[in-house]
Formats: C-alpha cells, structure tokens, sequence
C-alpha cells in the first residue's frame, strides 16, 4: 500500500498539523511515513501545504510530485495541484472555499462543505480535520482509531472541548 498525500490551503486552516497528524497516524499504524512541509513567506494567511507519503513499504523520498489524494482547502490550490494528481486519483476540494469546477475528468472528486460543517460541530478551525476524516474515509490510509488516538499528541496542549471537536470533525468527515 502507498498513498501519496499533498494538503493544501493558506496558512491558518491547519494544512500542517493536519500533515503531521496523518503522518503520526500512520506511525501508530505501524506503516512508513515522511512528512514534508512548505510554507508561503506570509505564514498566516500565505499559501501552505505539505506532502505525507503513508506506505506498507519503506519509503524513498518525502516529496510527492504526483499525489494519489489532493486535499484542496481554498481555490489557488486546486488550481496549482490538479495537474500534478495522478490520472483516476482522488481529489478532496473545500467547497466552502472552492468555487470553481475542475478541469480534469480522469479523477475521482468529492466536494465537502467543510467550514460549513465544520461551524455546525463548534468552530470552523475544525475543517481541516473533516477533510482527512474524508480522506479516510476514501483512503483507509490509515485507521480513524490511530487518528483519534493520535490527536493529543499532535495538539498536547489543546483543551478536552477542543479534542473532542476534533473527534467530532473527523467522524463526521468519514461519512463523505
């Protein structure tokens, strides 16, 4: 098994704690990981985005140049990675940020609402973890129960309240 993952979006939704949470997750799945970011000069606000490669088999290098998952959180994402995604890959798009269509057809999409939902649950800092309950849910790159178990490491500082938003958001991501 290999997936290769590249997230993206602006700074401040989250695009690298999601990174790092996929790639912990995986750990505790016992799979290989890397974990790669790369920030806009601005930080919050800027661009961001990071490539996670989750696989049963050792891995080579932690740049994916072509991604079989594109989560997409805003619009000059979409239009800077679908290239690159590999034909009948998959392509998870924000839709509460992205309003234009893709242009490719060879590729699998899946259009989440996910401030939107993400607002529902308590706060739309949670959107980025509905995107990878999706991925997921898709993927099963990794298990729900190693992401879960996996949050306080990545967040050891957050709130009981916000954990379990988190939860909440990457259940409710599964179900897209």
């Amino acid at each position: 098994m290999y997936q290769g993952v590249i997230m993206s979006g602006f700074g401040g939704q989250g695009i690298i704690s999601a990174g790092v949470l996929l790639a912990y997750s995986g750990m505790v799945d016992g799979k290989h990981v890397t974990f790669f970011p790369a920030y806009g000069a601005e930080m919050r606000g800027g661009t961001a985005n990071c490539s996670v490669v989750v696989s049963s088999e050792e891995v080579a290098s932690p740049v994916v140049s072509s991604p079989d998952t594109l989560i997409v959180m805003n619009e000059p994402s979409l239009l800077k990675f679908e290239p690159a995604l590999k034909p009948n890959g998959l392509l998870l798009i924000n839709s509460s940020l992205v309003s234009s269509k893709p242009k490719r057809t060879d590729i699998k999409v899946v259009t989440i609402d996910a401030n939107k939902i993400a607002e529902e649950i308590g706060t739309v800092k949670c959107a980025n973890m509905v995107m990878l309950g999706s991925l997921i849910n898709h993927t099963q790159a990794v298990s729900l129960g190693s992401m879960i178990k996996t949050l306080t490491k990545v967040f050891p500082r957050a709130k009981k309240e916000m954990l379990q938003i988190n939860e909440n958001a990457l259940n409710k991501g599964t179900t897209f």
